[in-house]
């Protein structure tokens, strides 16, 4: 099928769903969505995309104008147009601040084409003093929108992370997220690079049917707070064949988070694939439905993690699987740890783990105890399974301790090789 019947076909479909409130198989309509957005970024693009160009709307490629404005009147032009709509943001190096994309829009189906590298502003005052308000690039109230090409967004983290105050300190205010992704659905974000972002990398908060394909996230292992994707009150997000590098955890899920498939996925440095923190705001969402699948982690400070405080903040985390796991010089591969921040507090988790499967993992531990399922006393963890596991010591550590299992509170089963050897229950 050409581009162009493509575009059109997707657009109706994705509207047909908006009047009808909601498909059944939106997967469908993002592959094919995503299906478009490979064509655009290897430069198939039909005769009837209209293109809205930064550069025609003042844009310089310099590296040091401030493009802002020209960023925003582009969006909103293409936004506001009739048919198949592309905002070009073409190769060259381009400053900018905060720039907000919002919706709803006109257009038939919306892509933004970035190839060029952008550059965020340094200065947190830009951003209302890095407070919780203002992120760099945000996605706001779109239904049916791609982002899509071989272009880099560097947030110049490295000039704002000391003002992080997030160690210890769980009311801290966040610094800028490079893109944020909110209110929205039908979202692609396809071959793009997030450098050195201040906070995250990527943030999807109260939007579904999201798709990362072939994202590629940088920033150094020290770097704080810098999660390469984090989510909270989102449905059906899915992450494929992307590599994170960062400080943080390479992908988090937080409260009201559902349904989220993540595959081939590489990670490290970071902190591993993390449900939670949990157990942290009143009238906490549940989170359930997750699958991290065909993934590997190499020397990270974690693998696949659960963690929640030491709180009376009640939630459930359920019906999670990770599969088919590589891991090379992990320090704690497979962990929950519902005492998460506040070891010493007399107060335990109100958050209730259950249906968790770990299957098939495999590789290497940088830590002697390479499960650690340290659960509630308060709401202990439930059909907890381990299946297939494969650990091998390799670190340094010199303390005469056996490569271990250790469970507190947890309600295990086990099948096939286990290694470190099960807990004795």
């Amino acid at each position: 099928m050409a581009l162009t019947a493509k575009i059109a076909q997707t657009g109706a479909i994705l509207l047909l769903c908006f009047v009808l409130a909601g498909c059944q198989d939106t997967g469908s309509v993002l592959d094919q969505a995503l299906s478009i957005a490979l064509d655009v970024a290897a430069g198939k693009v039909g005769s009837d995309v209209k293109n809205f160009n930064i550069l025609d709307n003042g844009a310089k490629a310099d590296g040091t104008t401030d493009n802002s404005m020209s960023f925003i009147r582009t969006f909103k032009a293409a936004c506001n147009s009739q048919g198949n709509a592309m905002m070009v943001i073409p190769e060259g190096n381009f400053l900018t601040g905060p720039v907000l994309f919002s919706g709803p829009c006109t257009s038939s189906s919306l892509i933004i084409q970035a190839n060029g590298n952008v550059t965020a502003q340094g200065d947190l005052s830009y951003y209302k003093g890095g407070s919780d308000t203002t992120d760099w690039i945000t996605l706001q109230s779109l239904k049916g929108v791609t982002v899509t090409g071989k272009g880099a967004f560097h947030g110049r983290g490295a000039e704002a992370w000391k003002y992080n105050n997030c160690a210890g300190n769980s009311v801290c205010d966040r610094l800028p997220a490079n893109m944020k992704i909110t209110f929205s659905s039908n979202v692609v974000i396809n071959g793009v690079t997030s450098i050195d972002s201040k906070g995250f990398h990527f943030m999807v908060s109260r939007s579904d049917n999201v798709r990362f394909n072939k994202v590629t996230v940088q920033a150094p292992g020290d770097s704080p707070n810098t999660d390469g994707i984090h989510m909270s009150k989102s449905d059906q997000v899915k992450i494929t064949d992307s590599s994170i590098a960062t400080g943080d955890d390479c992908v988090s899920m937080i409260q009201g988070t559902t349904n989220v498939n993540i595959e081939r996925v590489i990670c490290g440095p970071g902190h591993g694939f993390s449900v939670g923190s949990l157990g942290h705001y009143p009238d906490e969402a549940d989170v359930s439905g997750i699958t991290v699948k065909n993934c590997s982690l190499s020397e990270t400070t974690n693998g696949v993690r659960i963690k929640s405080y030491k709180s009376a903040l009640a939630s459930k985390a359920y019906g999670i699987v990770f599969q088919d796991i590589i891991m090379d010089r992990v320090k704690n591969p497979i962990i929950i740890d519902q005492e998460y921040g506040n070891k010493h507090s007399d107060q335990p988790s109100k958050v209730s783990i259950s249906g968790v499967h770990y299957l098939n993992i495999q590789g290497t531990s940088d830590s002697k105890v390479a499960v650690l399922l340290l659960c509630s006393s308060a709401n202990p963890c439930e059909s907890i399974e381990l299946k297939d596991i494969n650990l091998q010591y390799v670190g340094t550590e010199r303390e005469n301790l056996p490569f271990s299992s250790s469970c507190t509170n947890a309600k295990v089963t086990y099948s096939g090789t286990q290694s470190p050897a099960a807990c004795q229950l």
